[in-house]
């Protein structure tokens, strides 16, 4: 029996994988543990369906002169590979072979990938899948707190609140497990739910239990302000806690002033007074109960995402949550190990230990430990967006590495990014599946999955775990490790990289030694004892559970109030035409990402196996539209000839009237990312998912 961890969103779910009686290799079983108390949703009950999957890649795979992928030997493949590197870098520049990395990658892999771009390749271009998810709530949280780590608190620690607003973020569906930790708050019927649509965690609210607020789509940051302009102006703040703790106070309130009850009503639809007794709801139980605020990225997901995220910590900053011992500000990490993939060099501007790329401090540090000279590691690069925006064109990314993501289906404006990657000289994806990227590489490695390896992961409240094999790969899998070791002694890099993923821990704990997100005292054998271990935690240390309770991680120890306004895009619903929609993309409770693992799985398949968009009953009447009829839906301003999304039609009343709802799960022509904008947040490089303006038609291809 293997006690780990579950292989797929940031509240790591523990379970205990044990020999199978039956067809598959192990039997999943729920493990007690805080963040899921034994629990497990339907993604992580059938997680061990995929370990011996029909579809499962074993061997490597290299496209021949005629366009089609053969089974090639990993000699040939490695090489075939190194061989065209090389050529585009002599070619086109270092900077002309970009790499795209994933939040699923464990902490080790995460490293090395960062490593491998900026020793072995030299490159500026790397970025990852992350900056599609956390990338707006950690630039938001760096800039007020210092540092970004997505629950500064253990996440136990909301069993204790009376009231929690929740913005923006699905956790009925999308992290389940995690619902029991609201119980206390819906007993106390305290729990707020901010969303455009009645989702399953909205519906909690329900008898009692708390409110739900559904402002138009894009205007939270609207009506987080007019919660700030309501606690300043009824004097429902907390004075010692900002006067002490803060900087920025008096801008803040000048800020916030045009934002009015009424007028906020008239922008976002929730009446002024209800924003009044919210307001009301929230002071009180930060005076006299527990409190906490929590972000997702229902108002992450846009091109301001990273000033609404800021609005929110106003919020709890006005009310003197963080740093406290009764409450707190919060954002919920969404992929596996959305946390520790973005700490330690994945992203375009940083290094490992969430050190800045442009600090020649960090640069010096990290050059002392992998054993180059400064001036050899690249600058900053590209954020995801922009990397894929110059796939195969001049200047830009003529070569890219794929690993653990499939932008193909992920990526915004994804059938341009599709074009992109064909346009590339080299395609090279790491998987397990053809996924619909892998399917246009040139060549595709077949890696390890979960339970095959070991390593480290870190949850959503900075808890550092350990990842454990419990079973052997298939013949011919190998590890990503291997990979990067394997490929960067054939392009001639001196350093070393090592293939033992302790090996390659020991070498990430020395790497982020000082920085902000300090691993250095921590060990597999410190994890393997059962230690409860959150970062920071420097040698000779005993972790950091709970961050901020002395002081903030500024160097003058407060906390910044940053004023923040509506930007210019913020969209006028009353402009709509009649066929027009705001559509938001999201999860579902079955798949996960772009459902290259979970729509291989044969029951939630079954639970749901098609798209869907859902549309409310009466804008549905307005334009001829009945429940499961086929429709498509074009970008608008884009015409007929423009990408489009092809799916089934779901009538419910639990959206607003402007609003429509797609999963993006789904890949080709129901793909909802084909869409979405290349629309980008100026601070964070987060793209616009959630209020793409489309034009909504029935299909007239005679499906039924």
């Amino acid at each position: 029996m293997t006690d780990t961890h579950c292989p797929y969103c940031a509240l790591q779910c523990a379970m205990t994988l044990a020999p199978s009686p039956g067809a598959g290799p192990v039997e999943v079983s729920g493990r007690d543990f805080p963040t899921n108390r034994g629990g497990l949703c339907r993604k992580g009950w059938t997680a061990a369906d995929l370990l011996r999957h029909p579809d499962r890649l074993t061997t490597p795979l290299v496209r021949d002169r005629e366009g089609t992928l053969r089974p090639a030997s990993w000699d040939d493949a490695l090489n075939h590979v190194a061989k065209a590197l090389l050529a585009v870098q002599e070619q086109h520049g270092r900077d002309a072979v970009g790499v795209f990395g994933s939040g699923g990658l464990t902490n080790e892999k995460a490293y090395l990938l960062g490593k491998f771009a900026r020793v072995a390749l030299r490159t500026s271009r790397i970025d990852y899948n992350g900056r599609f998810c956390m990338s707006s709530a950690a630039a938001a949280g760096n800039r007020a707190f210092g540092l970004d780590r997505g629950l500064p608190f253990p996440l136990s620690d909301l069993g204790t609140a009376d009231t929690v607003l929740l913005l923006g973020s699905n956790v009925a569906e999308t992290m389940p497990p995690f619902v029991q930790h609201l119980a206390a708050a819906r007993a106390a019927g305290g729990l707020i739910v901010v969303d455009p649509r009645r989702s399953p965690t909205a519906l909690l609210t329900g008898s009692g239990a708390g409110t739900h607020l559904a402002p138009a789509p894009k205007t939270d940051l609207i009506l987080l302000l007019g919660l700030a302009h309501v606690l300043i102006n009824r004097g429902w703040l907390a004075d010692t806690y900002l006067a002490c703790r803060t900087e920025g106070l008096g801008p803040l309130i000048r800020s916030v002033a045009p934002w009015w009850p009424e007028r906020v009503q008239a922008v976002t639809g929730v009446p002024a007074e209800l924003l009044i007794s919210t307001a009301r709801r929230l002071a009180e139980a930060a005076r006299t109960g527990s409190c906490y605020i929590l972000t997702g990225r229902g108002i992450e997901q846009h091109d301001n995402g990273t000033d609404t995220a800021t609005a929110a910590i106003n919020l709890a900053l006005l009310l003197g949550l963080p740093g406290t011992a009764r409450g707190g500000y919060g954002t919920l990490t969404g992929q596996g190990n959305g946390q520790g993939g973005r700490e330690h060099g994945q992203k375009a501007d940083q290094l490992p230990g969430y050190r800045k790329i442009t600090d020649p401090e960090a640069r010096r540090h990290m050059a002392s430990v992998w054993g180059v000279p400064e001036k050899d590691i690249p600058g900053p690069g590209l954020p995801a967006v922009e990397l894929l925006n110059t796939l195969g064109l001049s200047g830009g990314v003529r070569a890219l590495l794929v690993h653990g993501a499939n932008p193909a289906v992920s990526a915004p404006d994804a059938s341009s990014v599709r074009d992109g990657l064909e346009r590339l000289d080299l395609l090279v994806v790491c998987d397990f599946f053809l996924s619909e990227t892998a399917r246009q590489a040139d060549t595709v490695l077949p890696v390890l999955q979960w339970a095959e390896e070991e390593g480290t992961m870190t949850n959503l409240e900075g808890r550092v775990l350990r990842r454990r094999r419990a079973i052997d790969p298939p013949e011919g899998a190998r590890s990503e490790l291997w990979v990067f070791n394997r490929l960067a002694a054939l392009l001639g890099t001196a350093t070393g990289f090592p293939t033992d993923p302790e090996e390659a821990f020991e070498e990430l704990r020395a790497a982020s030694a000082g920085g902000p997100a300090d691993y250095s005292g921590i060990s597999y054998g410190l994890l393997d004892s059962g230690a409860e271990v959150h970062w920071p935690y420097p040698s000779q240390s005993a972790g950091s559970p709970r961050l901020f309770l002395e002081s903030f991680a500024h160097p003058d120890g407060k906390a910044r109030l940053i004023p923040v306004q509506p930007s210019s895009s913020t969209p006028d619903t009353t402009r709509l035409q009649s066929d027009e929609f705001h559509l938001a993309t999201g999860r579902l409770l079955e798949h996960y990402q772009s459902g290259a693992q979970t729509r291989r799985v044969p029951s939630l398949a079954a639970a749901q196996p098609e798209p869907f968009l859902q549309i409310h009953p009466a804008s549905a009447a307005r334009i001829g539209v009945r429940d499961g009829e086929w429709i498509q839906l074009h970008r608008s301003g884009a015409g007929a000839f423009g990408p489009r999304m092809v799916c089934r039609a779901e009538l419910t009343a639990n959206i607003r009237l402007d609003t429509v709802f797609a999963p993006f799960h789904f890949p080709d022509e129901s793909a909802a990312n084909q869409l979405t904008e290349r629309l980008t947040d100026p601070v964070s490089g987060m793209p616009e998912f959630k209020t793409t303006r489309v034009r909504l038609s029935l299909l007239q291809d005679g499906r039924s």
